[in-house]
């Protein structure tokens, strides 16, 4: 990769490789049930970014109640999945981006600054949800936010994180595209 470059066919798809992984990510979290849960005995405490489940005793059955019925749950679950559609949009466009034989450089950097608009939404979707939820909901014992809530997280760091990669790519247009001549520290005497 380093001596060819993204004009190495098979190092130019490491960037909408790391989307498509951000994209898995993001879905884990939109399905994923584990938003929230008891750290503790008894296990008790269940919540998803669209419901939020509880059990009386451990081994009891659980009666869950949907977070769309408060505005807050309403506000986190839209402005998550909008930063989610953005990341896909993102996706598609950087699938077209690459596959073109000639990169576009200004195309490319407007797929970095979506990105930081998709981090935003998704920031905004999982601070929201953790201050309202410990502030409406009642809980009780000692409860974690789990795995599906760091994925979400991991979904936000990688929307940053590419979003620089794409942005600052095309400063290094002419080294990618091999149109410098490579200079040498080592000179013969």
């Amino acid at each position: 990769m380093v001596k060819y470059g993204l004009d190495y066919t098979r190092c130019r798809w490491i960037l909408p490789l790391l989307l498509g992984i951000g994209v898995i990510f993001g879905i884990i979290a939109l399905a994923g049930r584990g938003w929230l849960e008891s750290q503790t005995l008894p296990y008790v405490q269940q919540a998803s970014l669209w419901e939020s489940c509880r059990r009386p005793e451990q081994g009891g059955e659980w009666t869950c109640e949907s977070l769309m019925n408060y505005a807050w749950g309403r506000a986190a679950a839209a402005t998550y999945l909008v930063g989610f559609l953005l990341l896909v949009i993102c996706f598609a466009l950087a699938i077209i981006a690459f596959a073109i034989d000639t990169l576009r450089f200004n195309f490319i950097r407007g797929i970095g600054g979506l990105l930081f608009v998709a981090a935003v939404f998704s920031i905004m979707g999982l601070v929201i949800y953790p201050v309202k939820f410990s502030t409406e909901i009642e809980m009780t014992g000692i409860n974690m936010f789990s795995w599906a809530y760091g994925f979400g997280w991991t979904t936000a760091i990688m929307e940053i994180c590419l979003g620089f990669f794409f942005c600052c790519l095309p400063n290094y247009e002419d080294q990618i595209l091999g149109n410098v001549k490579p200079t040498y520290f080592y000179s013969s005497p």
